[in-house]
């Protein structure tokens, strides 16, 4: 089969298109056709060796939606033809409330889903919701889970409450918002490009503030707010995590999961304490919030933005696509038949 194998840490040109070897199911396990797989900026941190725990050569890729084409001996509930999507987050555990040591993530150490075929234990398999197609559906399990999480299990967001997504534009942030919409919450969000800010409306969000060309965007958003926020989503760190604090209601939550700007100076410690914050870190999520994350999407009926499709075998150019920074949503990769 046709793989993408990343054969050391480095650039570009340690992705290579590749024959492997194709997986066979062994018991509690089945292997799926891939269709198509989506890209996550951990993909970057694998190739650079930047994640924990990771080995070469491997093939990276955490989302995917396909075919089952073999079922393991062990295996009930599913069956050969179904239509299914993963879960990339494996081995949990038994407590909701963080990860047991074993867990990890489909696509380094485990080989992912940028490749022909996948074999995974049969319970991070579920069945495609039927009203996305393939394509979106392999967009969504890392984003969507993550942001499942974010928003609801970790944040407690409510109907009516005000919500701040900082760095609009990526897969997760996309999630953020139209879960958030969906359930009735005014959205605000900022970016350094306008055009993101105005993609970002069109999704339901109420305004946003360019932070580039804004000589004070925290005032500037708490006026537009006209108020303070309940729930900031913060996958961004920095500086920006400050602002947070001081958008922040009385009460209120920042629930974080990034950090791409880098460490955040001088945290602003008698503004949290004073205000009564919760500041909760959250990532990934249980298989039972993969669950309800797919429920949400059907009842809502949410089809993820899809900023670009590569085929498989310009996973260069989807590479540097993507840690250009320009994308608004999904970045997803076509498998060939």
């Amino acid at each position: 089969m046709k793989a993408i194998v990343i054969k050391e840490t480095g650039g570009l040109e340690t992705l290579e298109y590749k024959d492997v070897p194709q997986p066979a199911a062994s018991f509690g396990e089945v292997v799926i056709r891939l269709d198509f797989a989506g890209m996550n900026r951990r993909d970057i941190f694998v190739r650079k060796g930047q994640y924990p725990g990771v080995k070469f050569p491997a093939i990276p890729g955490s989302d995917g939606a396909g075919e089952i084409v073999e079922i393991g001996e062990g295996v009930e509930g599913l069956k050969v033809g179904e239509e299914v999507v993963i879960n990339p987050a494996l081995n949990w555990g038994d407590n909701p409330k963080f990860p047991a040591k074993e867990f990890t993530i489909l696509g380094n150490p485990v080989d992912g889903t940028h490749a022909q075929y996948i074999k995974v234990l049969a319970e991070n398999v579920f069945p495609k919701p039927a009203y996305l197609s393939s394509k979106e559906a392999a967009a969504i399990p890392l984003g969507g889970l993550t942001a499942y999480r974010a928003l609801f299990t970790r944040g407690k967001l409510q109907s009516g409450e005000t919500v701040l997504i900082p760095g609009i534009g990526g897969g997760v942030a996309t999630f953020l918002l139209q879960m958030a919409v969906a359930v009735g919450a005014r959205v605000f969000v900022t970016s350094g490009d306008d055009k993101k800010i105005t993609k970002a409306m069109e999704l339901g969000a109420e305004g946003g503030v360019n932070y580039r060309t804004s000589e004070n965007w925290g005032k500037e958003l708490k006026e537009m707010i006209n108020g303070g926020v309940d729930l900031s989503v913060d996958t961004i760190g920095g500086d920006t995590f400050n602002q947070l604090i001081s958008l922040a209601k009385p009460g209120s939550r920042i629930v974080t999961f990034g950090a791409t700007t880098g460490l955040v100076p001088n945290v602003l410690m008698p503004i949290v304490f004073l205000k009564q914050l919760d500041i909760l870190g959250t990532t990934m999520g249980t298989p039972r919030e993969f669950n309800e994350m797919l429920d949400f999407y059907e009842k809502y009926e949410i089809h993820p933005v899809i900023d670009h499709v590569f085929p498989l075998s310009q996973i260069s150019e989807a590479h540097e696509y993507m840690e250009a920074g320009n994308q608004f949503g999904k970045l997803v990769l076509e498998i060939p038949k």
